[in-house]
């Protein structure tokens, strides 16, 4: 039998990588024989650098960046196994994580440090870059990332403006002139799994800004701030991003993506299946196995599971999911490509210890799908 093996992480408990070592550790127990191609996947989210650089055989790089309020932190992304990709989680360099509740402030934020990593990549020569816009401090239009990368933002004395939410407030004209060049010939693939405009209702200050930090007062002034900042983008680049699909993501990054680079929008899900290459590992293999710590009503709205399950019933494969625990209208997952669901907590235990016993859970669960399955063959 030849056995894909292709989870998400268990948060807090397991990495993608540990959940296919346990998962392959108990159907060994049965099929000692056969062959596992174990492929840690992520769906955009936290923990999708790591997925990456262990499906891939890939390494962390680590470097000194800004942070979110312009602190020197020691950040990194992935480089894959192909040396020509790199991963970087906006999060990483520019996270709401990195500011503390009682300083959160999105008018003060900047997205500057997300741009290092950008530049830090290309000095190691690569050629491809995945960014995930997930988690973010900032609602500054990605106007610090493109700074560290070569743009210059003025205001009407001819000044540097303060690369910020607020400082969007004073932007009269953009220099684009003076873009790092690497880019152009970069293929770059951003990991969005929202489609809200700039500006507006639905916009980045509107939908993402109370959550960090932004009064009511504040998201009108930032509103108006990105829209300002759209205007001028699609002055000196031609592009409109004020309604693009996705251009409100992590406080506007998705606009300046979009604007001044030759970028492309996709769920996260499909970039990653897309990068460890899951279509051509599946397609001749006997069974798939997915999981992820909590199943529910949400895993078929892109989470890790359902990609895997969708491109496994290309080749018309039974799907088999493995979690910690499942959750309201889990059985949603039975209508989009995945075939039986087992849960691996063996009895009325705490969280705690659920999560401390979690891998020999899973090795043992494992076991018993494969006897499962022995028995109805």
């Amino acid at each position: 039998m030849k056995i894909v093996i292709a989870p998400d992480s268990f948060k807090e408990s397991l990495t993608a990588k540990q959940v296919s070592e346990a998962i392959a550790t108990g159907l060994a127990r049965v099929w000692p024989d056969a062959e596992f191609v174990m492929v840690p996947v992520a769906d955009g989210g936290e923990g999708t650098v790591q997925s990456l650089i262990d499906a891939t055989g890939g390494q962390q790089v680590f470097t000194t960046v800004s942070g979110p309020l312009g602190q020197p932190i020691e950040a990194f992304y992935g480089v894959l196994g192909d040396r020509e990709t790199a991963v970087i989680e906006m999060a990483e360099a520019s996270g709401l994580h990195l500011v503390p509740s009682e300083l959160r402030n999105p008018k003060q934020t900047s997205s500057y440090g997300t741009g290092e990593l950008v530049k830090h990549a290309l000095n190691r020569g690569v050629k491809r870059l995945v960014i995930g816009l997930g988690g973010s401090a900032t609602n500054d239009g990605g106007v610090g990332m493109l700074a560290a990368l070569g743009v210059r933002f003025y205001n009407e004395q001819g000044e540097d403006i303060a690369l910020t939410g607020g400082g969007l407030d004073q932007l009269v004209s953009i220099d684009c002139s003076t873009l790092d060049p690497r880019l152009n010939q970069c293929e770059i693939l951003i990991a969005c799994d929202v489609d809200n405009p700039l500006c507006g209702e639905r916009g980045a200050s509107a939908v993402f800004g109370p959550q960090k930090g932004a009064s009511d007062t504040d998201v009108d002034f930032l509103d108006g701030a990105l829209h300002k900042f759209g205007q001028l983008t699609q002055k000196v680049t031609g592009k409109s991003v004020l309604t693009a699909k996705g251009a409100g993501a992590a406080g506007g990054m998705g606009a300046a993506w979009l604007g001044y680079t030759n970028a492309v929008l996709k769920p996260g899900i499909e970039i990653v299946l897309e990068t460890v290459q899951l279509a051509q590992k599946v397609a001749d293999a006997d069974l798939v196995i997915t999981g992820e710590g909590r199943l529910d009503y949400q895993t078929v709205s892109g989470k890790t599971p359902m990609g895997v399950a969708m491109v496994a019933k290309q080749f018309d494969l039974p799907v088999i999911a493995l979690a910690g625990c499942t959750g309201d209208n889990y059985q949603a997952v039975y209508q989009c490509g995945i075939d039986a669901v087992f849960t691996c907590v063996p009895g009325a235990v705490s969280l705690e210890k659920a999560l401390q016993e979690a891998e020999v859970n899973l090795a043992n669960l494992a076991e018993n799908v494969a006897r499962l399955w022995q028995v109805s063959k």
